[in-house]
């Protein structure tokens, strides 16, 4: 079944005729994405890719398609009003790809898709994939492989090498979703561990969790509350110094060691998550498991 994304998925590419979303569509429709149309406002009525066709709004590319999902390749201070158009043409599932998208717009864009009950996924990440079946976003699709085990994690380079390691010990995805390492993501690990929990083609989760912020300790609550599944999770950045941003602009450890590595850990442990330190421990633990 897969969460987010699969073999049905109808994906509209926002910003389609640049440079990013252009090389970006090539490559996923290779992977077998289905991308039914491209949206460039004032370029409307162009082919790309041969076959693709391009519309000036997203309303009129998911009345003339049928689409279901689209992911934004625009700078980040234009990913609101891209994100705005996807609700008001009700598109359930939304992927978002820019960094340091301002807070507040993220804000109004988790208030009105939650209210629509949309998804959105990002900003700054990766996208989602589901090996074998679609991939809406630039990951190096190369490294994952066909499984059973659901990933999320803030950061991509720490979700490629996991997977490159547990593809050394034959163990597979079903999916993988890079939740972003802003501020403010569309969608948390805690709002989607319900969506692998009931998936019937995931039997273990992987959380790839770092510095700053309380989602981790807000999975491990719903993960003790709800979930039945095996648990393995990996914290970055536990010598990181206070104050200071690591990287992605939600990875901070307030000056009072919130958001800290060591609080994360104990948080999972106490919620019987399995916690590795490594990537390659991580896939250790999965192929015992």
């Amino acid at each position: 079944m897969s969460i987010l994304i699969d073999n049905d998925t109808r994906l509209i590419v926002q910003g389609i005729t640049g440079r990013e979303g252009m090389f970006h569509a090539e490559k996923m429709r290779a992977y077998g994405t289905n991308i039914v149309a491209g949206v460039t406002p004032g370029k409307g009525g162009r082919v790309v890719l041969e076959d693709i066709p391009v519309f000036n709004t997203v309303r009129e590319a998911v009345e003339k398609t049928n689409a279901n999902a689209s992911i934004i390749f625009v700078p980040a201070k234009y990913t609101l009003d891209s994100v705005r158009e996807c609700i008001s043409a009700n598109v359930k599932t939304i992927v978002t790809i820019a960094e340091h998208v301002p807070v507040y717009h993220m804000m109004q864009a988790r208030m009105l898709a939650k209210h629509r009950g949309i998804r959105i996924v990002g900003p700054n990440g990766f996208g989602v994939i589901s090996p074998g079946k679609a991939k809406v976003g630039f990951m190096p699709h190369e490294v994952f492989t066909e499984g059973r085990v659901g990933i999320m994690t803030r950061s991509a380079s720490n979700c490629y090498e996991t997977v490159l390691w547990m593809k050394e010990f034959r163990v597979g995805q079903s999916t993988c979703v890079g939740v972003g390492g802003d501020m403010i993501p569309g969608m948390t690990f805690a709002e989607l561990l319900p969506l692998f929990q009931d998936d019937n083609e995931t039997d273990a989760i992987v959380i790839i969790g770092e510095i700053g912020g309380g989602e981790e300790e807000a999975a491990a609550k719903y993960i003790s509350d709800n979930v039945t599944k095996p648990c393995v999770a990996m914290i970055v950045g536990k010598n990181a110094p206070l104050g200071r941003s690591m990287g992605h602009a939600g990875a901070i450890v307030s000056a009072d060691g919130s958001g800290s590595a060591q609080s994360k850990e104990s948080a999972f442990k106490s919620a019987g998550v399995i916690v590795a330190n490594s990537p390659d421990e991580v896939a250790e633990i999965l192929a015992g498991l």
